[in-house]
């Protein structure tokens, strides 16, 4: 294989996308799943609007964002799960020493805890709430990990008595490993995980902590699983 190849081309370029620190901000802000105008992104990053405008012109032009229009709003978010996986293997990457400087601000400090204790991936839970449950569906055998994430005959069953439904016709793989930045370990993803998240938040499990990636478990949230999973509260918080 040679430098000519288009393949090695191409792989340049997606490196060249993301080897920016505005881009590579804009990109983990929006692990959280949801759409952002662009004046929302421009001050979550510390840059101009205009200045925003054109690294996201890039991220869409090369595939990693998409991007809807209402009415003078701009929003834009993760092009698929594809890309969400992507930049969350990177960031797992990420020499711990440069993850864990000591913060800044008071604030600064808690936002990390809080995105140490759970926040969303994405469509999926991580954090030590992401560890927590993966470990717990393990342990049960609803979850096997030895050859991969997949789900066990028990772990659809467990889904379903759970009231979560399960999208089996889905082309994501039911059950993925997904390496979790802070914890150093893989947690829950593909359509399990995604399914668990969304009924979650849904149900009132968890709720999110201010406008980022942050989640914490409710009253309810723990009582539900423990009765499940045998979760400790400790655990969670």
């Amino acid at each position: 294989m040679s430098i000519q190849d288009p393949q090695a081309a191409g792989l340049a370029a997606l490196a060249g996308l993301i080897a920016d620190r505005t881009r590579a901000a804009c990109l983990l802000v929006l692990l959280d799943g949801r759409a952002w105008t662009a004046g929302e992104l421009a001050r979550h990053a510390g840059v101009a609007a205009s200045t925003l405008s054109e690294h996201l012109g890039k991220l869409v032009a090369g595939g990693l964002l998409a991007e809807e229009r209402q009415g003078r709003h701009r929003y834009v978010r993760l092009a698929d799960a594809r890309v969400a996986q992507l930049v969350e293997d990177l960031a797992a990457q990420v020499p711990s020493a440069a993850v864990r400087r000591a913060p800044r601000s008071l604030r600064e400090s808690s936002a990390g805890a809080a995105m140490a204790r759970g926040r969303t991936c994405y469509d999926h839970l991580a954090g030590r709430l992401g560890i927590a449950v993966t470990d717990a569906l393990t342990l049960r055998g609803l979850l096997r990990q030895d050859t991969g994430f997949a789900l066990t005959d028990a772990g659809v069953e467990w889904f379903g008595t759970a009231g979560i439904a399960l999208d089996l016709s889905s082309r994501r793989p039911l059950a993925r490993a997904c390496l979790d930045w802070t914890e150093r370990r893989p947690h829950l993803a593909g359509v399990a995980g995604a399914a668990l998240c969304r009924h979650a938040l849904g149900a009132g499990w968890c709720v999110r902590v201010g406008s980022g990636r942050a989640v914490k478990v409710t009253a309810d949230g723990e009582r539900m699983l423990s009765d499940l999973l045998g979760v400790s509260g400790a655990d969670l918080r």
